[in-house]
């Protein structure tokens, strides 16, 4: 399934089996095996009947643990994945413990005219579980005002590591995609929706067409599938950008990739001069996409974030740039393209910082998470 949940739960589970744990993943039934993990792919409807072959599974397996990896649209917007904890506390002694990491803070569907009540929802899955995670400052910040002791806040890391396939010739995959050596190509990577500015992107792009400069003939590589597995509002999003495309003339400065494995995602990030992430939101370390630029070394250009994060130095790791702005997008696209020694600088710090963001150490710190809220045998350990 297309997602960056899914890469997520992927990662953090075979980094967790590299430190000792047995790890079973419960999904939908579109869901795939993956090598060193135990999949249950048997949810056919993430409904209020989803909770009976949960419990069955709790019943088999006996684990520890029980954690969510939540974001409403991933369970089709229903409530009962957020009253999930509520219903496991019921088990009594001897029963799991359940933690949350929020993807996001967005609110289920419930029903028309919900109002608070579908913010209700997400604060239960949260008081309700004996540990609720946030990956990133901004959810940490909103959470904490409504539980009784902050959140965690452990962050996500790149959902593709930088390996390429072998042989891998930067000037062949650059022309694959129709890119000349001295060409600009710029990339943007994950699935289109209007939190993720791709409207802005075409319109820096269409700018900087109309006037290279220096910068060579500008092409946008979107890298990846285009609307995922789990939020349907992203094909709608998606038509109008296929219009707005038309609209701009760009349909000869705009190459789509579809979705491709891991390695071919790989590739297609170092074939590129720029990424370009022009997030509505601002920067923001909660997105895989962003982490997974920044692990490639690419100079990454993207928005400045809502709240300060000290992490990103402009012209040293990342160049900043206002949200929604096509012309400041495009104009820092077009000082990049001119600049090598610039780009390989942002690239350099990129990398540096895509350290902070291990996968062995975020499963470190979630090992560590779940012996707080008790998950401890005998002698003091992780139970299997």
């Amino acid at each position: 399934m297309e997602g960056g949940v899914g890469d997520y739960t992927r990662e953090i589970g075979l980094a967790l089996r590299g430190q000792g744990c047995q790890v079973h993943v419960l999904t939908s039934v579109q869901g795939g095996e993956v090598p060193g993990l135990t999949v249950h792919p048997v949810i056919e409807k993430w409904d209020w009947g989803s909770w009976q072959l949960i419990l069955k599974l709790i019943r088999q397996h006996r684990p520890d643990v029980i954690h969510v990896q939540y974001q409403a649209a991933a369970y089709a917007m229903h409530p009962a994945i957020n009253l999930l904890p509520w219903r496991v506390r019921r088990l009594g002694t001897g029963r799991p413990r359940t933690a949350v990491t929020f993807h996001d803070l967005k609110v289920p569907y419930l029903f028309p005219k919900a109002g608070p009540l579908r913010r209700w929802v997400v604060n239960e899955l949260a008081r309700h579980s004996d540990a609720a995670i946030t990956t990133n400052r901004e959810d940490f910040e909103a959470l904490r005002h409504v539980l009784p002791a902050p959140p965690a806040l452990i962050p996500i890391g790149s959902n593709i590591a930088p390996n390429p396939p072998a042989g891998y010739d930067r000037d062949a995959w650059r022309a694959r995609w129709g890119a000349r050596p001295e060409d600009l190509l710029l990339c943007f990577f994950g699935f289109v929706n209007a939190r993720k500015g791709v409207d802005t992107l075409l319109r820096a792009v269409s700018l900087l067409a109309s006037d290279p400069g220096s910068s060579g003939h500008p092409l946008l590589l979107m890298i990846g599938g285009q609307t995922g597995s789990s939020d349907p509002t992203n094909v709608a999003y998606l038509a109008g950008i296929w219009t707005l495309i038309g609209e701009l003339g760009l349909e000869n400065h705009v190459r789509w990739s579809g979705h491709l494995p891991p390695e071919e995602v790989s590739a297609s990030f170092l074939a590129a001069d720029v990424c370009a992430l022009p997030f509505h939101d601002g920067a923001s370390f909660l997105h895989g996409t962003f982490h997974a630029a920044l692990a490639h070394g690419v100079p990454v250009i993207t928005t400045r974030p809502r709240l300060p994060l000290p992490e990103l130095v402009d012209g040293r790791n990342i160049r900043l740039v206002p949200p929604q702005d096509p012309r400041a997008l495009a104009q820092a696209m077009r000082e990049l393209g001119g600049a090598p020694k610039l780009r390989q600088t942002l690239g350099a710090g990129a990398k540096a910082l895509a350290e902070q963001f291990r996968w062995e150490k975020i499963a470190a710190d979630t090992l560590e998470l779940y012996r707080a809220i008790g998950c401890l045998d005998t002698d003091g350990r992780l139970s299997p």
